[in-house]
């Protein structure tokens, strides 16, 4: 069985920076991942994924320049860096395995991550 467990949330300021962290249990984790977000009344939409051995890396326009992600296989765990981040950014993070910019691909979710930016 999979699990996936999101850390590193909390608040900051406009303009600052946070890293968010997904560890990963379970023999599945050698596979595609990618990171989500969530406002209240809005739908989930993606941020960026990672290929298996992170060769390929891809990012909605959205966090292009500012949010980096990253993984390190021997830990089982995957990094979201955030940086200049703004008001907007404020939702609950996620973590998945799976592949592409839907949510249709993929198949486990962490439960999430609260991130909050003051202005």
């Amino acid at each position: 069985q999979v699990q996936l467990v999101e850390s590193g949330g909390g608040l900051v300021q406009a303009g600052g920076s946070l890293r968010l962290s997904c560890a990963a249990s379970g023999r599945t984790f050698s596979r595609a991942m990618g990171w989500f977000r969530q406002a209240p009344g809005k739908e989930r939409d993606f941020l960026a994924s990672i290929s298996r051995s992170s060769e390929n890396t891809y990012y909605a326009d959205s966090v292009k320049g500012r949010f980096t992600i990253s993984r390190d296989n021997a830990k089982n765990t995957v990094y979201l860096q955030m940086d200049s981040l703004k008001p907007e950014d404020t939702a609950v993070y996620y973590c998945a395995l799976g592949y592409g910019a839907d949510t249709a691909g993929y198949d486990y979710w962490g439960q999430g991550t609260q991130v909050t930016v003051s202005s």
